[in-house]
């Protein structure tokens, strides 16, 4: 029964371009200098009224937008709405739940200690390289 009912559905490609333009935040005058020179935001506004494409525009059109031509054929808005509402539904209340529940596994002060202990051993042992290097090559002078 769904299956007759969304075959029943004719798709609005015009729309769909338009829709798919509008969730990706292009304006039509963008989309037209992404088109090239034939295209203007007049000419974007007739082509998204139009319910069926020329094939080649409409690859044209798709690669401008950077999606397949399947998906402006294929764009469904209510599913993409369920997509973006299941899979973003909780990310607000997340971000903000997990920004305020972060928890290091270590101290911070700790580790800027550890850094600091670890450049003076470094700086102890070139001192040192380099007096040995000193004695080595005053002992030569010597000889």
């Amino acid at each position: 029964m769904i299956n007759t009912i969304m075959a029943d559905k004719k798709v609005h490609q015009g729309r769909n371009i338009k829709r798919i333009r509008e969730i990706l935040g292009i304006k039509q005058d963008a989309l037209a200098i992404e088109l090239g020179d034939d295209w203007n935001q007049q000419k974007i506004s007739l082509l998204e009224q139009k319910e069926v494409i020329d094939p080649q525009i409409l690859e044209l059109v798709a690669k401008a937008l950077h999606v397949n031509p399947e998906a402006i054929k294929n764009f469904n808005e209510e599913q993409a709405i369920n997509i973006f509402s299941n899979t973003f539904s909780d990310f607000k209340d997340n971000a903000i739940a997990s920004a305020m529940n972060y928890q290091c596994t270590f101290n911070p002060i700790d580790k800027i200690v550890q850094l600091y202990d670890e450049k003076i051993e470094l700086y102890e042992r070139m001192l040192k390289e380099k007096n040995e290097l000193l004695e080595k090559l005053a002992g030569e002078k010597k000889k």
